[in-house]
């Protein structure tokens, strides 16, 4: 392991241009798992998000720190490590979404009651679980808040959904960082016709 590591350092001491190409590709795999891991962990994937950060450690003591060992006498070096940064940030933030681990919460305001029950009934027919609570608007009315949380890869799913039915609704999104019991935890993405029995 020494050896591979005073390797690393004596080829990343050259100034060709393959080192600057290391340099920048292995900067960005090194912050774009730093980003995904730091996402994984917040939203409660902690073994996961806990062996990604390892591995992008790990990158960096083989890459971050040989360039600032002689960086006075390449600058550019520098400059390449900079930019490969901030690529690797945006790069980690498109991962996450691509992957969209972790749950989602939705909200849907509807200034219609009997609306907000047809479209919770559209839902539950898709395969979504949700909450009927009551509310009032400013004229006092009677409405409904319909409240969903889904996982979040099934998040675009259920937005569209809603927005086919209806032009009225006004939708939230936020993130879940934990989840007990309730429907989530039994069975498939697809509710069971039991469940829909026992809710309608």
């Amino acid at each position: 392991m020494t050896e591979f590591i005073q390797a690393i350092a004596n080829f990343t001491a050259g100034t060709s241009i393959a080192v600057y190409v290391f340099i920048f590709c292995g900067k960005i795999i090194e912050v774009t798992l730093g980003t995904l891991s730091t996402v994984l962990i917040n939203k409660g994937i902690r073994l996961p998000g806990i062996l990604v950060g390892i591995v992008e450690y790990v990158l960096w003591l083989l890459i971050t720190t040989s360039v600032m060992i002689g960086y006075k006498d390449d600058p550019i070096k520098i400059v390449f490590l900079v930019s490969a940064s901030a690529c690797g940030k945006y790069l980690g933030m498109r991962l996450d979404e691509r992957l969209a681990f972790g749950l989602s919460s939705i909200s849907v305001f509807l200034p219609s009651g009997e609306e907000s029950l047809a479209l919770a009934a559209h839902l539950r027919d898709h395969g979504f679980g949700l909450t009927i609570l009551d509310g009032h608007g400013m004229d006092d009315s009677k409405k409904y808040v319909l409240m969903l949380t889904l996982k979040r890869k099934r998040s675009k799913e259920a937005i569209q959904l809603i927005n086919d039915f209806t032009d009225n609704a006004v939708i939230t999104v936020s993130q879940v960082s934990s989840f007990i019991g309730g429907y989530l935890n039994k069975g498939s993405a697809k509710a069971p016709s039991v469940w829909e029995n026992r809710n309608k």
